[in-house]
C-alpha cells in the first residue's frame, strides 16, 4: 500500500455568500485550511451554495465520490464567536428561504427519517482538545444548527453515516479572528475527531 492510499481523506466544505454575508467567513477559512499540509489526511475542500436542493444532490455525490474517512461542514453564524461545533441536526422546520428563495417539501430534509441525528464523534472531547491545544482559538458545543442550511447540510450527511459526520461554525471574519486564526482551529478539530474514529 503506497503512503497516499494509507492517507485518510476528510472533506470539508464551506459555504458561499448568502444575505449580509457578502464574503463567507466559512468558505475562507476552509480555503486557508486547504493550504495546510496535515500528516496522514488529504484535506478535499469544496464550496456549496446557499441552496437546498444542490446540498441535496451534491452533499451524497460528494460523500460517494470521495469515500471520505471524515466529512465536516462549515457555516457561518453571526450568533457565534468561538468555533462552534454542533453535535446534533433536524430534519424538519426548513421554512427559512435559500439565496434562490426556496425551502425543501414539506420544510423537511429527508422525508422519513427521524426528526433528530446526533453524530456518534464526541463534541465535548473536540472541544477540550480545541481549548487545550494553545491555539489562539476557542471553541464550545452546541445542540442547535439553526434550521437553515447548515442544519440540513448536517442532516443529510449524519443520515448517511453519523460515525463520520461534524459540522462546525465559524463566527464572521474579524469578530474576533482571521480566516488563518479560524483555519488552525478546524486543523485542530480534524485531528481530534479523526483520533476518535
Amino acid at each position: 500500500m503506497s503512503d497516499e492510499e494509507k492517507k485518510k481523506t476528510v472533506l470539508v466544505t464551506g459555504f458561499g455568500p448568502f444575505g449580509e454575508h457578502t464574503v463567507n467567513a466559512s468558505w475562507v477559512a476552509v480555503q486557508e485550511l486547504g493550504q495546510k499540509t496535515i500528516p496522514g489526511v488529504i484535506i478535499e475542500i469544496q464550496e456549496i451554495p446557499v441552496v437546498y436542493e444542490t446540498v441535496k444532490k451534491q452533499v451524497p455525490q460528494l460523500w460517494e465520490d470521495l469515500n471520505p474517512e471524515l466529512v465536516i461542514h462549515v457555516g457561518v453564524s453571526k450568533e457565534a464567536n468561538a468555533i462552534t461545533l454542533e453535535q446534533q441536526a433536524h430534519n424538519e422546520g426548513y421554512k427559512r428561504l435559500d439565496v434562490l428563495k426556496t425551502c425543501p417539501s414539506n420544510n423537511c430534509c429527508v422525508e422519513g427519517a427521524e426528526e433528530c441525528l446526533v453524530s456518534s464523534i464526541n463534541m465535548e472531547k473536540v472541544c477540550s482538545d480545541v481549548n487545550g491545544s494553545g491555539l489562539k482559538v476557542k471553541a464550545v458545543v452546541s445542540h442547535d444548527p439553526g434550521r437553515y442550511l447548515c442544519d440540513f447540510s448536517y442532516f443529510v450527511s449524519l443520515h448517511i453515516d453519523r460515525s463520520k459526520s461534524a459540522f462546525v461554525h465559524v463566527p464572521p471574519l474579524g469578530k474576533p479572528y482571521t480566516g488563518l486564526e479560524l483555519a488552525d482551529g478546524l486543523e485542530q478539530v480534524i485531528l481530534s475527531m479523526l483520533s476518535q474514529i
